[in-house]
C-alpha cells in the first residue's frame, strides 16, 4: 500500500536528475485551475487533451514531470505518457513540483 501512495504523490521521483535534464513540467489541470497558480515554466495540457498533444510533448525530447491538484490526474497522465514511450514521472500536486523544480 505504501508503494502505491508513493507513486500517487510522487515521492519516488528523482528530482535532482530531472532538474538537471531540464524536464518538461506538464500541468494536467483545467485552464482555470492552472490560472489560479502553477509551476513557473509549466505547460498546461488538461488531462483529456493529452492524447491530442503527444506530438508536441515528444518534440521536447526531454523527460516529463506531470502535476495536478492532488496527484490523481497527474498519475493517470504519467501512466499514459509512459505507455506512449515517453519518460514520464508523476510529480503529484503542483505545489510539490514547484518546491522541487521551481
Amino acid at each position: 500500500m505504501f508503494g502505491f501512495l508513493k507513486k500517487l504523490i510522487g515521492q519516488d521521483v528523482p528530482w535532482e536528475e530531472l532538474k538537471a535534464k531540464k524536464a518538461v513540467i506538464v500541468d494536467v489541470r483545467t485552464p482555470a485551475e492552472f490560472k489560479s497558480g502553477h509551476v513557473k515554466g509549466a505547460i498546461n495540457i488538461p488531462l483529456n487533451n493529452l492524447p491530442h498533444n503527444l506530438r508536441k510533448i515528444k518534440k521536447y525530447g526531454k523527460p516529463v514531470v506531470t502535476c495536478c491538484a492532488s496527484g490523481r490526474r497527474s498519475g493517470m497522465a504519467a501512466k499514459y505518457l509512459k505507455s506512449e514511450g515517453i519518460e514520464a514521472w508523476n510529480g503529484g500536486p503542483w505545489q510539490k513540483v514547484r518546491q522541487h523544480m521551481g
